[in-house]
């Protein structure tokens, strides 16, 4: 025992000298002299993303999340140059690297010239970034829409979720599309009305800073429900303007946004937001939708660099919906387009959220991300599919309901270092999302009033533990990005329909790695390969009714194309694309199943383009092809939805 011991000690201590030895050798910090920096804009708010380049050398850095950066290998007298998005480009000659550099950015008017493809793994947001400057957005559904290749559809009333469809998928709410706001989760987990359950209504549109997305599988800080994709809203942390907006339209509708600007001084920042929507809508019976959106958010940089922010919204929502009629009723003129079988359906829904970030900046090239989160939502919709088909009496319409507190933290390391022949970032993370679940239920109800029968009714219990590790090694041209991460689930559910009580469980891990590779011919031209594995779990209770069998199944995806900006003031994407399911789950609503319907392969091209003509014109278009195919359906059944072609002008 003695021996192990002592040889395990050695072991140990040779590895670990054998790190220091190589950290030294290869280290650049030792060997060349380095700048170190931070930028802001003119109301002293942080920028992140900028491009730091290096005349001399054509070596760049990228500002974090702090607008801090560091480049390498500088001396005095050399020139730098800084370049992002919607600001004025500035040429700096260095004086004196000794000291840090504190750079101020002046905004300006758009301009494509100013977009950089190269040396960026998420590269496709630019062209969202570019569509947010053009045309910004005043509704969720347009928030939606910024996603190129992404198409939604509204039913039920305006107060539901949209449907969303991307990449061959109908997605239903957010199946197959992960969605987040500031980090905060949206998807809903085993939700009333269906798995993944994404209501975006809460975040108001004037609010949103920048949207970071993905298509496929490939990013290691996203789990549940990436498999399509995901997207991320960063919101404000500061306004430029107080705003005061009235919309008025058809229909009763009417539209009033109020941003207010509490704090605005260096090192801090305050505002709150308000939105309030109504309108009847189109239909014979009136939607009667109205909404009330409320949002604050407070940031402060303190003197050692570390910034906190804390946010807080709250949403309600309520209306009537006419529902889906069939095609007959009308060509038989027994009601018109607008006009309904049940016009009692509709539902009501809120959400209180409160979000805590603490960036802790640890040194010049390690920072620490920490946050926690809680939310309490309510849900309660009665809808109704087949009208009189199962009830002739009392109809079919049905009530899916329920309360959650949602709990969650995330803390995440991120270290950078500059090697002789590459620069190495690290990022490492470890969270837990916790929903607590009571009186899921699924009713048959009549005239939103009696309930008639009870389908299911029970209370969930769904953690999700997860780490990830994630490595960007940038050598010359070439960027390669190696990840995995690891999803452990427990999933309890008591039926408060049982006379007996019993808690039933099952737990599941996934692991999913990752590679991407982009090679950069030069600032203007990437092309990359992405690959890696995905999954998105099912609804507890039917993975109860699975006995915990292919409850998490697994996809698989790889992209590869090319970013190009051929002159200075056009930009374009050119993706093939392939997506392979384990399973495919389809839910049945009014019975509270989900179906399993075996293997789906997916594959196409996108394309998009982005063009401005002059510096008040541009022109962009998107062209999205999928060609989905069921893989275990019978011979002549394997397009379970036909071939789409999706095209945005």
């Amino acid at each position: 025992m003695e021996l192990t011991v002592d040889v395990s000690f050695h072991i140990r201590d040779s590895v670990r000298k054998f790190l220091v030895v190589f950290y030294i050798f290869f280290s650049v910090e030792g060997l060349s002299q380095i700048l170190k920096g931070q930028i802001v804009d003119t109301s002293k708010k942080l920028v992140e993303g900028a491009y730091v380049l290096h005349l001399a050398s054509e070596h760049h850095a990228h500002s974090d999340e702090s607008g801090n950066f560091i480049l390498a290998g500088v001396e005095d007298g050399d020139s730098i140059q800084v370049i992002h998005v919607g600001y004025e480009v500035q040429s700096i000659v260095l004086t004196d690297i000794e000291k840090p550099l504190v750079i101020q950015l002046t905004e300006k008017i758009f301009q494509l010239d100013e977009v950089i493809v190269g040396n960026n793994i998420n590269s496709l947001n630019s062209l969202t970034t570019i569509d947010l400057k053009t045309n910004p957005v005043n509704s969720s559904q347009q928030i939606l829409r910024k996603i190129p290749g992404l198409f939604i559809g509204q039913h039920a009333g305006g107060g539901k979720a949209e449907q969303i469809f991307l990449r061959g998928f109908d997605i239903d709410h957010g199946t197959d599309i992960n969605i987040t706001v500031d980090g905060l989760p949206v998807n809903m987990v085993s939700h009333s009305h269906g798995q993944g359950y994404a209501d975006l209504h809460f975040l108001i549109p004037e609010i949103i800073e920048k949207i970071d997305f993905g298509k496929g599988p490939y990013n290691a800080t996203k789990g549940n429900f990436a498999t399509a994709g995901y997207m991320d809203f960063k919101t404000k942390d500061r306004l430029e303007n107080n705003i005061i907006k009235a919309e008025v339209g058809r229909f009763n509708t009417i539209r009033t946004v109020g941003l207010f600007d509490l704090l605005n001084i260096d090192g801090q920042s305050a505002y709150v937001a308000v939105e309030y929507l109504l309108t009847d809508g189109p239909f014979e019976s009136p939607q009667n939708l109205n909404r009330l959106n409320m949002s604050g958010k407070y940031r402060i940089q303190l003197a050692n660099r570390d910034n906190i922010s804390l946010q807080v919204s709250h949403f309600t929502s309520k209306w009537d919906a006419s529902g889906q009629i069939p095609t007959r009723a009308v060509s038989q003129s027994s009601i018109s387009r607008w006009g309904s079988i049940d016009d009692t359906e509709g539902g009501s829904t809120d959400r209180t959220n409160i979000n805590l970030d603490y960036l802790k900046v640890v040194n010049d090239r390690t920072f620490v991300r920490n946050k926690v989160y809680i939310s309490n939502y309510d849900f309660e919709l009665f809808s109704n599919f087949t009208f009189f088909l199962n009830d002739p009496v009392d109809g079919d319409q049905i009530r899916q309901k329920g309360k959650r507190v949602i709990f969650g933290f995330e803390s995440e390391v991120n270290h950078s270092l500059e090697m002789i022949s590459s620069d190495v970032h690290i990022q490492a993370g470890i969270g837990l999302r916790y929903d607590d679940i009571n009186g899921n239920e699924l009713s048959r109800t009549r005239n939103r009033r009696i309930t008639l029968e009870n389908v299911q009714l029970g209370n969930i219990d769904e953690t999700n533990l997860y780490t990830y590790l994630n490595g960007e090694f940038e050598f010359g041209n070439w960027l390669i990005n190696p990840a995995l991460r690891l999803d452990i689930f427990k999933f309890d559910y008591v039926d408060q329909l049982d006379s007996v009580f019993n808690t039933q469980s099952a737990s599941k891990a996934a692991l999913s790695p990752k590679l991407n590779v982009l090679y950069n011919l030069h600032r203007n031209l990437q092309l990359f390969a992405k690959s890696g594995f995905g999954f998105h779990s099912n609804d507890t209770r039917v993975i109860l009714q699975e006995s915990g069998e292919e409850i998490l199944p697994v996809a698989i995806g790889f992209d590869i194309g090319t970013m190009w900006k051929p002159i200075p003031r056009m930009i374009f994407n050119v993706t093939f694309w392939h997506l392979f399911l384990e399973q495919e789950f389809v839910y049945v609503g009014g019975e509270g199943i989900v179906e399993l319907s075996g293997r789906s392969r997916r594959q196409g091209f996108d394309f998009s383009i982005r063009y401005q003509i002059n510096d008040w014109l541009f022109f962009d278009s998107d062209i999205n092809y999928a060609i989905p195919r069921s893989i275990d359906a019978p011979e002549g059944q394997r397009i379970y939805s036909p071939r789409s072609i999706i095209y945005n002008h």
